[in-house]
Formats: C-alpha cells, sequence, structure tokens
C-alpha cells in the first residue's frame, strides 16, 4: 500500500495520516498553519545540515578550544553522540529577541556546541541530534545546562567557567543556591568568582597560562593595587629551579650564622672569611641560592640601606613562603612544611581544621 502525501485541507491547514502501511485508516490530525511552521506534531529528523543548527546564544565559553582535535576526531571516527538541541519555536518562545542571532536555524544546539563547531571545520555537511525543547524552557535553565555540561571538561577555560558561574549566580541571585544547583561547595563557587576580581592584565595571564589557576584565585582576592607584585612572584616562584647548589662538606668558608652582621672584606685568615653570617635568612655569596634565583623577580638581598641587615617583612606570608621556596632544597622546604603544619595543629587547632576542610574543597576536580 503506497503512502500518500498529507492532504491539504484548506489554506493554512494539512492533515496527516499516521496509518503507516497496516492497511488500517488512523484518525486523521489536523495541524494548523504555525505548527507546521513550529516543527510540532512531527517527529524530528535523526540528522540535520549545519546550516540548520544554531549556537547557543548563552553558551558560556566565548572560546571554543580544541576545535582541530575534535575535527580530527569526527573525521576519523565520525560522530559517536548526537548534540543536544532545541527547536527554534520553543527557544524564541523563551527568549524573544534572538531572531537575528539564530538566523535562519530550525534548531539551537544546548549541549554540543564545539562539535558544531568542529564540524564546520571538518567539512561535515549534517550532525546526528536529539530535540529536548524543555531545556528552553528559560534563561536560568538554559544557562545552567549549557555550564552543568561543560564544568566536568578540562577544555574549559578558567575565565570562562568563572564568567559562567558569575551570570548563574546573578540568575539565581547567590553563590550558595548555584552551588547547591552544580552539585559544589559555596567555597568552591567562590574560588572561581575570585578570578574575575583580578586585573584584566592578570586575567590574559591566566588565559594564557603564564599565571597558575590556584596562586591567581588566591591573588584575586587582593586589592587591585597588590596584585600585579604577587602575580609576579607567583610567576617567578614557577619558573625558579627548586635545588640550590650544596658545597663539599669542610669548606669553612661557606659556614653559616644566623642573627648577626655580614662583614665581608675582613682579612685573610680570619673568623669573617670562615662564616658569612645573615639576618634572618642567610645569603651566601657563593651560593646565593638556586642558579637563576636572581631571575624569579624577588629581591633577597639581606642588606638594607646604610649597610645594616634588611629586616624581613614578616606581615607578607606570602613573601616569606616564596622566598624559603627559592632559597631552600625542595626536601628542606617539605620538611619545614611539615613543621609547621605540627606547629599549627598543637597550637592552633581551629585554624588547622578550618585550613584542611579548605584544602580539601580545593582538591574537588573542577
Amino acid at each position: 500500500m503506497t503512502r500518500s502525501k498529507p492532504q491539504r485541507v484548506t489554506r493554512g491547514f494539512s492533515v496527516d495520516d499516521d496509518g503507516g502501511d497496516t492497511g488500517t485508516p488512523a484518525p486523521r490530525r489536523i495541524r494548523t498553519r504555525q505548527q507546521i511552521i513550529n516543527g510540532e506534531g512531527k517527529r524530528p529528523p535523526a540528522k540535520v545540515e549545519l546550516a540548520l543548527l544554531a549556537h547557543n546564544p548563552y553558551n558560556p565559553r566565548e572560546e571554543l578550544t580544541n576545535i582541530e582535535e575534535t575535527a580530527d576526531s569526527l573525521r576519523a571516527k565520525g560522530q559517536i553522540q548526537p548534540v543536544t538541541v532545541a527547536r527554534r519555536a520553543a527557544f524564541l518562545t523563551a527568549h524573544p529577541g534572538q531572531e537575528d542571532t539564530l538566523g535562519e536555524a530550525e534548531y539551537v544546539v544546548i549541549d554540543g556546541n564545539r562539535r558544531l563547531a568542529a564540524a564546520h571545520l571538518a567539512g561535515l555537511e549534517e550532525l546526528r541530534i536529539d530535540v529536548n525543547d524543555d531545556l528552553a524552557a528559560s534563561a536560568a535553565d538554559l544557562l545552567e545546562s549549557a555550564l552543568i555540561a561543560n564544568i566536568h571538561r578540562e577544555d574549559v577555560a578558567p575565565i570562562d567557567q568563572a564568567k559562567a558561574i558569575q551570570e548563574l549566580t546573578q540568575v539565581h541571585g547567590s553563590q550558595g543556591e548555584v552551588a547547591r544547583r552544580l552539585g559544589k561547595t559555596p567555597a568552591w563557587v567562590s574560588q572561581r568568582l575570585a578570578l574575575l576580581e583580578l586585573t584584566p592584565e592578570l586575567q590574559e595571564k591566566v588565559e594564557a597560562g603564564e599565571l597558575k589557576v590556584e596562586p591567581a584565585r588566591r591573588i584575586g582576592r587582593l586589592p587591585k593595587e597588590e596584585q600585579q607584585a604577587e602575580a609576579e612572584m607567583a610567576i617567578s616562584a614557577v619558573k625558579a629551579p627548586r635545588q640550590r647548589r650544596r658545597n663539599p662538606a669542610g669548606e669553612a668558608s661557606d659556614a653559616l650564622a644566623v642573627n648577626a652582621v655580614d662583614t665581608p672584606g675582613g682579612p685573610a685568615g680570619s673568623d669573617s672569611d670562615a662564616t658569612e653570617t645573615v639576618n634572618a635568612v642567610n645569603t651566601s655569596v657563593q651560593d646565593a641560592g638556586p642558579v637563576g634565583a636572581a631571575d624569579t623577580g624577588m629581591d633577597t638581598s639581606t642588606q638594607g640601606e646604610g649597610g645594616q641587615p634588611r629586616r624581613l617583612p614578616y606581615d607578607d606570608a606570602f613573601y616569606i613562603v616564596q622566598h624559603l621556596h627559592v632559597k631552600m632544597t625542595t626536601e628542606n622546604f617539605v620538611q619545614g612544611a611539615r613543621f609547621w603544619m605540627d606547629v599549627l595543629r598543637q597550637q592552633h587547632p581551629d585554624a588547622y581544621g578550618a585550613l584542611l576542610q579548605e584544602l580539601s574543597q580545593q582538591e574537588q576536580p573542577a
């Protein structure tokens, strides 16, 4: 039995026959012209041309990364997972005024924007789709769906992720509510939003990978005028070698004494030649820390004005730690950290417990 095309009964209406090839007439269903345009009452296709797919305007990633790798995968293996889309009509009902953004597209990609961009790059003609109009219900749902889909992907840039979380916070009204919806802690949300408090120059360094994310989040909580100096120290600490040259045992010229004053230029054979002394942190002329320490961007000199020993800024914890990191071997630095934690545990148990909780939250996967 040959199935005929839907019969047109009047202008603006059509009749669908869903009886298939059973030979039994099925009740005819009438769709209005607007329903036909909206695609209502019609099973969506399994595949559509790329020209009919529009990127999600609310997609949190401003820059679609690793497009080349995804394009290569599409060429070699084809499309493994369909992209999730909403019909144009459903999207515009929830988000009026986006007609120009969508162009002539019939579907809006909710999850799969990177695959859509890669498909264009790979020269594909069509993609498999999975239609879910419920995802276009509201701006909050749309943004949340896109963010949750991307939040567990390693290719999402930290700044883009932070901007998406900020938008979600504006929609839901609080960081706590965003954390609940994402299944994360409020501290996790706060740490990522801290990146947006960085100066534009430092945000660019984070995007370029020059400034690591963890110190960047801490620096973002500082006043703007203090961020540049702290960032330079953080960048320099990563670049600086950790190991310092060890001198053979028995070299008296490298013996160190603490809490005294250097007396360079003393007579040969005198105690001033045998022992180098500085205030608080030792800096030997022959062994001034690891090779290249002078390039760290930190002022590690021990001489203040007038030749007086320089006082370390004990109120600047970050400087002290970075200074010790540059000056000490990795083994000694780690051992010192253990001693520090032990003192904190015994004498400041509340602060110790809070620190452990913060560290455990930082270890949560991004």
